[in-house]
């Protein structure tokens, strides 16, 4: 068993500093630095001039309706780089008065898949939502207002902060990252039917999870253009990134993951992260992935005008894509990254040669130290080794790191484990890193006891 000094209060801070200089990735640098907010207002523009995108809207035309604007962005992502490959992933709707679907109809989700190289079975997700919808209302028999479901769908709905801004950061995203390779596959997804109940995220995430694919990471983009509210507030410094509860949910690792890689690529521009599965009585594309046993998260502004959503003002003069920009530069960081990361250690007990597992893989080894052991069955040619990584119970952000090479247990001196949380993850030889597994304790479960 490898022993350590692990000094609480000032912790190897000399050693973090070299250690994040070391792990700027030149390739990632060249990524972030390519998205470009030109790019994404035109798209944007070009998104506007469909006039609508709700789902009921043409089919037929190339140059208005959800049918144009689907078939124009596939034919972007087809001219990025023959390696994506692009599809219309297809879902029929039956109508449903409780999601504003009043009668049948059928749903495009546009994606583009840039295959792995080394790991293509694992998958990291980015993706915005390319419908739109202006609320038109009416006064119904009770006096209440209503939607006027048939007046939504002809009404100009053109969208471009909710959700052309999160498409256009897919789209840019995808024609910089698709000109180099990842170890894992990287999947750029334009949905359809967000403002009808999130249904294109729904079947997507729900047949992903039938396949058993290997997603790791969904970074769903929601409102990335506005950069100033209703109320006159102003800033372009940060993004808000929601996920949900636990504390240390595959989600919400997933948000300090996009926070540290962010911090290290583009400083200057701030991650906040915001401990909620999303704003409040709202939602979007990522939920149904969390609710699919996935890792996803909500990129979205703080900055939302609410007078132009789902409005005929949501216009390209009432957005900012150099804001944009810069959030989808803060996506890059994490998703290059991670897809060029290795596997996240596997927390599980240790076990002896032709054994059972016994043990946990988090225990008080002594009585007075902190245990950790971990797995990885197949470890890739390239890999450095692993980081502890520690935070108090109480922070936000892991807090102190130590890299302690290709070992698989670590025994943290005079280290409580019920006073810390304390994760453990994988760097390459680049020094790419993996995810943090995170040892968290089983809930409680009352147990049943019978009476007589």
């Amino acid at each position: 068993m490898v022993k350590g000094a692990f000094i609480l209060g000032v912790f190897f801070v000399a050693f973090c500093a070299s250690a994040q200089e070391l792990s700027v990735n030149p390739q990632v640098k060249s990524i972030v630095s390519q998205i470009s907010a030109d790019k994404i207002g035109e798209i944007q523009r070009k998104l506007e001039s469909f006039g609508t995108r709700n789902i009921y809207s043409e089919t037929g035309n190339p140059n208005h309706g959800i049918g144009g604007a689907r078939e124009w962005i596939a034919e972007q992502f087809r001219s990025y780089n023959p390696k994506l490959q692009v599809s219309f992933d297809k879902h029929r709707l039956k109508g449903d008065p409780a999601q504003r679907l009043f009668k049948d109809v059928e749903i495009w989700n546009v994606v583009a898949v840039l295959p792995g190289t080394s790991e293509p079975e694992r998958q990291v997700i980015v993706s915005g939502h390319y419908d739109t919808i202006h609320m038109v209302f009416k006064q119904g028999a009770n006096g209440r207002r209503t939607v006027d479901a048939e007046e939504t769908v002809t009404a100009p709905a053109p969208g471009v902060t909710d959700d052309g801004s999160g498409t256009a950061g897919v789209m840019e995203l995808a024609r910089v990252m698709s000109q180099f390779q990842f170890r894992k596959t990287i999947i750029f997804i334009a949905f359809a039917s967000e403002e009808y109940g999130l249904e294109g995220s729904s079947t997507y995430a729900e047949a992903a999870a039938a396949k058993h694919d290997q997603i790791e990471a969904v970074f769903n983009n929601d409102i990335i253009g506005s950069d100033v509210t209703g109320n006159g507030e102003t800033s372009n410094r940060y993004v808000n990134v929601y996920s949900e509860d636990p504390n240390d949910s595959p989600s919400r690792q997933v948000a300090r993951y996009m926070r540290e890689m962010n911090a290290r690529y583009q400083p200057g521009f701030d991650v906040n992260l915001v401990f909620r599965h999303d704003r409040f009585g709202r939602g979007g594309d990522h939920s149904p992935f969390n609710a699919s046993g996935f890792a996803a998260v909500r990129v979205t502004t703080p900055m939302e005008n609410f007078s132009n959503q789902h409005t005929a003002t949501d216009t390209f003069a009432n957005t900012a894509p150099e804001y944009t920009a810069l959030v989808a530069k803060a996506d890059a960081s994490a998703i290059a990254t991670l897809a060029l990361a290795p596997r996240a250690p596997e927390l599980r007990a240790a076990a002896p040669e032709g054994g059972r597992l016994f043990g946990s893989a988090l225990s008080r080894g002594s009585g007075y130290d902190a245990v950790m052991t971990w797995h990885n069955d197949h470890p890739e040619p390239d890999l450095l080794g692993y980081s502890i990584v520690m935070r108090k119970t109480t922070a936000p952000t892991w807090e102190r790191e130590i890299f302690v090479g290709n070992v698989m247990t670590y025994t943290l001196p005079r280290v409580n484990i019920d006073e810390v949380v304390l994760g453990v993850k994988a760097i390459d030889k680049d020094g790419n890193e993996s995810l943090v597994s995170a040892y968290v304790s089983p809930p409680y479960r009352q147990r049943k006891v019978e009476t007589y």
